[in-house]
């Protein structure tokens, strides 16, 4: 696994308007984002473990706990407006300058999941270097299926499935196996981070990961159910 030179990239922007100051509140005694810097830690597959950010704040907490924080990520990137899309590539540019190399592997990982394990990290990059993939994205199984119980208001106002087959689904067991993306773990080969505006390609692979560890934190009920995760487990 390392002959490859890979990055972890972790981005948290200052301005959350669902949470206030959401990557830095404290979750059961720690900032929510240091909970991710561990994990990466503790996964040992990263050459660097690199924080993007447009906060000062969000940066010296990132540094104090092992992150390496040495730009800043621009305003233009840092809005709800835009996708986290340039702001990985950004990452990774910055870093290849920094550290005079060209990593082949990004990894970003979401500072809002925090109930994901080392070992989900580490298994999801074993996956897509065995199935050769271009690049990898984490998902849990649905809980409501398009084809039995998820519906849509039509144009004329009808009440329709989002997703119909020949023959109908009577059991939400017998429909065709859907997945939630959870916004944990996103892998890429460098070329297809820089070249490619899709995530969804020919040669995309799927982690999938449990429901009790596939929780990205949101709005204040997210925050709130992980904390109650987080103090049942303990």
């Amino acid at each position: 696994m390392k002959n490859e030179s890979v990055l972890c990239i972790i981005c948290a922007r200052g301005g959350s308007k669902g949470i206030p100051n959401k990557n830095i509140r404290s979750l059961i005694g720690k900032p929510l984002l240091v909970y991710t810097i561990e994990q990466a830690l503790a996964a040992e597959i990263f050459d660097h473990i690199v924080m993007s950010t447009d906060s000062d704040q969000i940066a010296e907490v990132a540094k104090k706990h092992g992150a390496e924080v040495f730009f800043k990520r621009p305003v233009q990137m840092a809005t709800d407006e835009v996708s986290k899309l340039p702001a990985r590539r950004h990452a990774l540019l910055e870093s290849e300058k920094h550290f005079n190399q060209t990593f082949s592997v990004v990894i970003d990982l979401d500072a809002t999941s925090p109930l994901r394990i080392p070992a989900d990290i580490v298994n999801a990059y074993q996956q897509f270097l065995e199935q050769g993939n271009d690049n990898l994205i984490t998902a849990m199984p649905a809980r409501r299926s398009p084809y039995f119980n998820l519906i849509e208001l039509a144009k004329n106002g009808k009440v329709v499935l989002s997703k119909e087959l020949e023959i109908p689904v009577e059991r939400r067991q017998d429909s065709p196996p859907c997945y939630d993306m959870n916004a944990s773990i996103y892998i890429w080969k460098r070329n297809v981070l820089l070249n490619e505006d899709s995530l969804f390609l020919d040669k995309t692979g799927l982690y999938v990961m449990p429901e009790e560890r596939s929780i990205d934190i949101d709005s204040e009920l997210d925050f709130q159910f992980v904390e109650w995760i987080m103090q049942s487990r303990r």
